[in-house]
């Protein structure tokens, strides 16, 4: 029952993808941050370029909101390739999963979005089109059935994926490429901020860059979707140019705080500390307590807030640490409570 709800949180609204297309940088030298990821890539791609052969198999994991198709775009790009995109749950059958592959000319890149979502017989299906790039089709059924095998042209799949851990092996082991993309700095983020300024054409000033990366959860995703609600609030109550003070208010107003907690994080913690007296207390409980599916406590709310230190995973469950006592205004605990969290 909780899976639709799961699927909503792990997509982004159309909104925010249309906002992130329209300010997805188009060259390598505009993407900020990832360098070891970037170097990694850009040799794969000269080896690939050197030999004229398909780049090999790239898998792209890590959370949502930080890159992994803007890299996919630059990649086909950079190869001169043309690439097709599709998604995990978009391909239902084996069916359609041929469909696809037997219209890829040489080159193509097929970029899969949450591959780990994939149908388990789409799945098996697409092992001997990555390895041997070919497409095993049965025809007819019951003893008459026969196996037809139909080559394929030379092509890549990017795959990527919030969730690595829910690929199985076979397909995890098929690419040659891995690359984890990690959270960015606020430096690196107020580059991305300031180029997208520019192309929303809306002055800004270098504190209210400052601002808005800091709360940006180290996410570009929500630091340009942080900067259009910005532009937004000043047009409508401020000159057009976004100061620090209208910045500050915007976020106010959003909910998101100084270290870029929205209300849905903070009613995590605050469930932990007031109703389970800071911990430990297992995901399940935690979310009963505040009426949210598990899956998305895990993938959405809890990996922020364990990056900064506010929230800690143990053997018995989760566990609210002195920076989040200090940080949401809490009284610690008595002593003895107080060393379980340190």
């Amino acid at each position: 029952m909780a899976e639709p709800k799961k699927k909503k949180q792990e997509e982004s609204n159309p909104e925010e993808e249309i906002l992130f297309n329209s300010l997805r940088v188009k060259v390598w030298e505009e993407f900020s941050g990832q360098e070891n990821v970037k170097e990694g890539l850009k040799i794969a791609i000269s080896a690939a370029k050197k030999r004229k052969e398909a780049i090999e198999h790239i898998l792209l994991y890590g959370p949502p909101g930080l890159g992994k198709t803007t890299l996919s775009h630059l990649i086909a790009k950079e190869m001169g390739s043309t690439i097709r995109v599709t998604s995990g749950p978009a391909i239902e059958r084996a069916g359609d999963l041929a469909s696809i592959l037997t219209n890829l000319e040489k080159g193509d890149i097929l970029f899969i979005d949450e591959i780990h979502r994939l149908n388990k017989v789409v799945e098996e299906t697409l092992y001997p089109a990555m390895e041997d790039f070919a497409l095993d089709i049965v025809i007819g059924k019951g003893p008459s059935a026969r196996t037809l095998r139909l080559d394929l042209p030379q092509f890549t799949i990017i795959g990527a994926t919030t969730r690595v851990g829910l690929l199985s092996a076979p397909l995890r082991d098929r690419f040659g490429v891995v690359h984890r993309l990690n959270f960015y700095s606020p430096k690196e983020l107020e580059k991305i901020i300031s180029n997208g300024a520019k192309k929303l054409e809306v002055p800004i000033d270098s504190e209210s860059i400052v601002e808005i990366a800091k709360r940006a959860r180290g996410t570009p995703r929500i630091a340009l979707k942080l900067l259009k609600r910005a532009r937004d609030f000043v047009q409508v109550r401020g000159e057009g140019k976004i100061t620090n003070s209208m910045v500050k208010d915007a976020l106010k107003m959003l909910e998101i705080d100084e270290m870029g907690l929205d209300s849905s994080d903070r009613r995590f913690i605050k469930a932990i500390i007031e109703k389970h007296s800071g911990g430990p207390v297992g995901v399940e409980t935690i979310a009963s307590t505040i009426s949210e599916d598990p899956g998305t406590i895990e993938e959405v709310i809890e990996p922020y807030i364990m990056q900064i230190g506010f929230i800690k995973k143990t053997t018995r469950g989760r566990v609210v640490t002195k920076a989040a006592y200090l940080h949401l205004g809490f009284d610690l605990p008595k002593e003895k409570q107080q060393q379980k969290l340190l």
